[in-house]
């Protein structure tokens, strides 16, 4: 039987050695080279100078567009596709504008089908009271639909164009919020007195006109707007610091992304439903009545919403580029 060796002579044999060199828990280097730190190297002027002159010849080389024969070839292709694309979009349209009835003609739809079925029809198939709110959420409900996603990428348009450099990390965002500070107001009694007796109104007269613009003048459009007046006024009284504790950049894009999904999924079971002249299950109540005129009351929530969050959204990224 073999004995046990103490550590310090056991560490000098070649099984040992072995051992550690296999499953790498022994650097073979450390202590058997001589090590001393770097010295910082320091070149002298005409090697900067030439590394300088080195790195503008590269940069003038790689983006000389002109003598570039792919970015050449590119330049030709694509003002060539822009002119063919430009001839023939003005051609379809002439051809469509060529296929119009003549101005004023007695046959034409606008003078007689259009507007006669949505006057004599349209509150029999729509169920509101308000004609334009029935043509626009029922009959042209898909174009309305287009104006909505249209008010939505015009928002990420800006929210791309003007919002504060991510890049810039705290210390940007921290900077951007001092220089609003300079349009925050400065404990103005009369203003914030004002907003305060003034937004709950505005806000309870726009959610007014978009719950009955089946019924009379408004809509969700129009009430959206107002809405939107009053956050904009709110927060031009008592700042971002008080707003954004119940509107942030997050609750708008919740907001505007169920709103349009409603919308869609909505009119996409009428559309269903009357392209294949299957009977809609959505009642549309008693013309007159608040909660008539089948699904137009809530399209009309969903445009409003868009709208409000849209006109905000707008004021805070013109004044400083970010909730």
């Amino acid at each position: 039987m073999s004995r046990k060796l103490p550590p310090e002579q056991y560490e000098k044999t070649i099984s040992y050695k072995l051992k550690t060199w296999l499953d790498g828990s022994r650097d073979p280097y450390v202590g058997n080279l001589e090590m001393k730190p770097q010295s910082l190297r320091q070149e002298d002027e005409a090697t900067q100078k030439r590394f300088r002159e080195d790195k503008k010849r590269v940069r003038a080389r790689a983006y000389d567009m002109e003598h570039n024969r792919d970015m050449v070839l590119f330049k030709k292709l694509y003002r060539a596709f822009s002119l063919l694309f430009c001839v023939l979009l003005v051609t379809m349209l002439l051809i469509g504008v060529a296929d119009l009835p003549p101005f004023g003609e007695a046959d034409k739809p606008v003078n007689n089908e259009v507007s006669q079925r949505y006057i004599e029809k349209g509150l029999q198939e729509t169920g509101a009271v308000n004609i334009v709110t029935g043509m626009i959420l029922d009959y042209r409900a898909f174009d309305t639909l287009g104006e909505s996603h249209v008010l939505f990428i015009a928002t990420c348009t800006v929210l791309i164009l003007l919002r504060v450099d991510q890049k810039m990390g705290k210390n940007g965002e921290e900077e951007a919020e001092a220089n609003d500070r300079a349009y925050e107001p400065k404990n103005d009694v009369i203003l914030q007195t004002a907003a305060r007796l003034l937004v709950p109104f505005i806000i309870i007269f726009g959610i007014y006109i978009i719950l009955c613009g089946h019924l009379g003048p408004g809509g969700g459009f129009s009430g959206g707007a107002v809405i939107g007046a009053g956050l904009i006024l709110y927060v031009s009284a008592f700042g971002f610091e008080k707003t954004e504790r119940f509107f942030t950049a997050k609750t708008y894009r919740r907001m505007s992304f169920g709103a349009l999904a409603c919308y869609c999924l909505s009119k996409t079971y009428s559309f269903y439903t009357g392209a294949n002249h299957i009977e809609s299950v959505i009642p549309l109540g008693t013309p007159g009545a608040i909660l008539s005129s089948g699904l137009i009351l809530l399209l009309n929530i969903c445009v409003g919403v868009v709208v409000a969050g849209t006109m905000y959204t707008f004021y805070v990224m013109f004044r400083k580029g970010g909730y």
